[in-house]
């Protein structure tokens, strides 16, 4: 492809910090410091107190879920959107919980706030919301409400990094909230993810469900103190706190990642540009250009038929694969996740059919790769490119 998804995702400097660490005599691979002062810098640059490592997004939200499923072990209902990746529904139905889908705003692609607030009830346990393809997803309207009732947000951030709501980072909003540092996403660490959040109570138990639930994990050595003093009969190194996982990442990550997050700001502010740009030169006559922009972080250039025209959708894929653009119809996570397989035993069918701006983006929107090399006539050519289809 000549424009691929992402392109040189991991500068000269990266690998060789990672190669100057290997070449000491006895390196620590398993996670320890580096992982650690990355975790302390993150939480610095996203304005939380305490953030958690770990291998993936995927595994960030499955911890997330699973310390929401501590404080409500009777399960409950979780309102997530139509139009994610597959982890944030998977990680709810994995802990016993409820999905309960609702469609996007077309200016966000994330969930609208008239639809969450619908479908608020007494088992709601939490508002599990994808900011989208690098949007802000929320809005004050959404987070007074929830505010009111005690309802917890959970924000996936994993495509988002660096955008803002009314001045603050996305991520600084939720009672928890997750990160992806996947090779295609804003900052990569090859893979990992990240769990954040202002609760001591969660960052404890996040830290121990990373790690089979050892309590030596936990990273308060007041509440281990505690909690050995109480268990006298057991080795201090080997108490388990929880039913757990192993979802640890590296030093090399948490290498990757320090670096990384060095210049992702300015990589952030290319890729805005670069989007930016786009909007302004795509043909808007047969494309969607009003997008909420403000506060946006951009991920990928999204590209939206205004009308539903199988037809033209066919010759635009077409066309995008002959000239060597690389894309994905369906945009985050291939489109409506309703109509995925493993919720044909949960949703009845056609229910799909109740979420129409997800349906829309699901046959005839698309993401193409946006990223911080892409110079400024690469986006034109593309532009002129698909405009030409």
């Amino acid at each position: 492809m000549k424009y691929p998804l992402m392109r040189n995702n991991f500068s000269r400097a990266d690998l060789d910090a990672v190669i100057a660490h290997l070449q000491q005599d006895d390196p620590k691979l398993t996670h320890g410091p580096e992982v650690r002062t990355f975790e302390d810098e993150w939480s610095e640059w996203v304005g939380v107190r305490y953030s958690t490592f770990v291998n993936s997004g995927a595994s960030a939200n499955l911890l997330t879920m699973a310390i929401l499923k501590n404080r409500h072990p009777d399960g409950g209902e979780v309102i997530v959107p139509t139009l994610t990746w597959i982890s944030d529904i998977a990680s709810v139905l994995q802990n016993g919980f409820t999905p309960v889908f609702v469609d996007i705003d077309p200016r966000t692609l994330s969930m609208s706030t008239d639809a969450v607030l619908a479908k608020l009830t007494d088992r709601t346990r939490a508002v599990f919301i994808t900011h989208a393809q690098g949007f802000d997803g929320l809005t004050d309207r959404l987070i007074d409400e929830l505010a009111q009732r005690d309802i917890p947000l959970i924000e996936d951030v994993c495509e988002s990094h660096g955008a803002t709501h009314a001045g603050r980072r996305l991520g600084s909003y939720g009672w928890i909230s997750n990160f992806s540092f996947y090779y295609a996403h804003h900052m990569s660490t090859i893979e990992g993810g990240m769990i954040c959040t202002n609760d001591i109570e969660v960052h404890r138990a996040a830290r121990m469900l990373r790690s089979h639930g050892m309590l030596r994990e936990v990273g308060d050595d007041d509440y281990r103190q505690s909690v050995i003093a109480s268990n006298p009969e057991l080795n201090p190194d080997f108490i388990f706190m929880f039913a757990a996982y192993n979802t640890r990442n590296t030093e090399i990550g948490g290498i990757l990642g320090r670096h990384q997050l060095r210049r992702l700001d300015a990589n952030n502010a290319r890729r805005t540009d670069n989007f930016l740009r786009f909007l302004d030169g795509i043909d808007a006559a047969r494309f969607r250009t009003d997008f909420k922009t403000e506060g946006s972080s951009n991920y990928a250039f999204n590209l939206i038929q205004r009308e539903p025209d199988r037809d033209y959708a066919n010759r635009l894929m077409s066309g995008m694969r002959a000239q060597g653009i690389e894309f994905r119809r369906g945009s985050a996570g291939g489109g409506n996740q309703v109509r995925q397989p493993y919720l044909r035993t949960i949703v009845p069918e056609g229910s799909w059919l109740e979420y129409p701006e997800t349906e829309h983006v699901h046959f005839f929107g698309y993401y193409l790769g946006n990223f911080p090399d892409l110079k400024p006539e690469e986006v034109t050519e593309i532009v002129g490119l698909i405009n030409a289809i």
